[in-house]
């Protein structure tokens, strides 16, 4: 069975400013950033419930679940669970308001 790894239009956008900003100092850091992220998506896909189940207030984020890109630790993959995989939703720095960035979002699947 094949796993799948879902990335929403949010988590690319997220990538790729991490990658932008983390290429201002080291091209060569970047490319290890992004190897990293899609190295940790496949580490997730494969065993989806490493990640811990985030707690928001917002009732729509329920079931989200959270894991740190390996080399690349203050940097955080929020992803749900979907039949044989996982769904990326934001890759964020943890330096980030979290809270707030998901504050106004619904999930894609949730939206009418």
């Amino acid at each position: 069975m094949t796993t799948r790894i879902v990335v929403t239009p949010p988590a690319g956008r997220d990538l790729d400013e991490q990658f932008l900003y983390i290429a201002q100092s080291s091209s060569d850091a970047a490319v290890r950033y992004f190897r990293a992220a899609e190295a940790t998506f496949n580490q997730l896909a494969a065993s989806p419930h490493l990640g811990g189940v985030v707690e928001f207030r917002n009732a729509q984020l329920t079931g989200l679940r959270v894991w740190r890109i390996r080399g690349f630790e203050k940097h955080l993959i929020f992803y749900r669970l979907i039949e044989h995989g996982i769904e990326v939703v934001r890759v964020l720095h943890g330096a980030r308001d979290i809270e707030a960035v998901f504050g106004d979002e619904l999930l894609p699947s949730e939206r009418a």
